[in-house]
Order: C-alpha cells, then structure tokens, then sequence
C-alpha cells in the first residue's frame, strides 16, 4: 500500500475501511452506490478506486503480489489452449454483398393462378 502523510485534518474513514468496501464492491459486482456504510461513503471508495488506478497502483499491488506467490510456488503457470471449442455463430458467415440482397416479392395478385403437383384444381 502507498505510504504518506498529508498534513491536516484526520480522516474521518481510514483507508483501510475504504480498501475493503472496494474489495467488496468487486468481490460482489454490484453498483458503487450499494456499498454498505460500514465502508465509508461510497462516493469516497469510489475516488480511491479511480485515483489508484490511474496512477497505477492497483497495477503495482497486483504484480507485488504475483510475485510473492510465485516465489512460494503458489502459481502454477500452466497454459492450455483448446481451438476445437471455438466456433463462429451462424451468422458470422459473412456479410451481404451490395446488389445482392433480394428483396421479398410482392403479395400474389387475385389475377394469378396458383398450381398444384397433384393436377387437381385449386380451392378458390
């Protein structure tokens, strides 16, 4: 975690209260705004989310903890790639091509006849 001081006022949530309503939010999915108030504001976790990840800090904390795992053989680094499982949807065929898309043919007017296979007449 990030050290530092800043001069002024105590916080009022400390920093740790905030981590876990982050931690939280993520582990459940839900929106910023139902976290519980045992947390902190919400509108407070939310700013450190967002500040530690744009300095990157979620970045550093993830990686230092990879790290560590790893040094403890806590990571087993297996990779196993299946392609017989990936499939396009039937729509991904391809796409229509100009001029040929035909259009659907207008409903069939009182004044054309329709057949039959079997050579008997049609009903009317």
């Amino acid at each position: 975690m990030p050290k530092g001081k800043k001069p002024g006022r105590p916080a009022i949530w400390t920093r740790r209260r905030l981590i876990d309503g982050i931690r939280w939010r993520t582990r459940t999915g839900t929106p910023w705004r139902d976290i519980p108030e045992r947390y902190g504001p919400w509108g407070r976790a939310y700013d450190l989310f967002r500040r530690w990840q744009r300095d990157g800090i979620w970045q550093r904390i993830f990686t230092e903890l990879q790290a560590r795992a790893d040094t403890q053989d806590l990571i087993t680094w297996d990779l196993n790639v299946d392609s017989t499982i990936v499939r396009a949807h039937q729509h991904a065929a391809g796409a229509r091509k100009r001029g040929t898309c035909k259009r659907n043919r207008p409903a069939a007017s009182s004044s054309s006849r329709t057949t039959m296979d079997s050579g008997a007449p049609a009903a009317a």
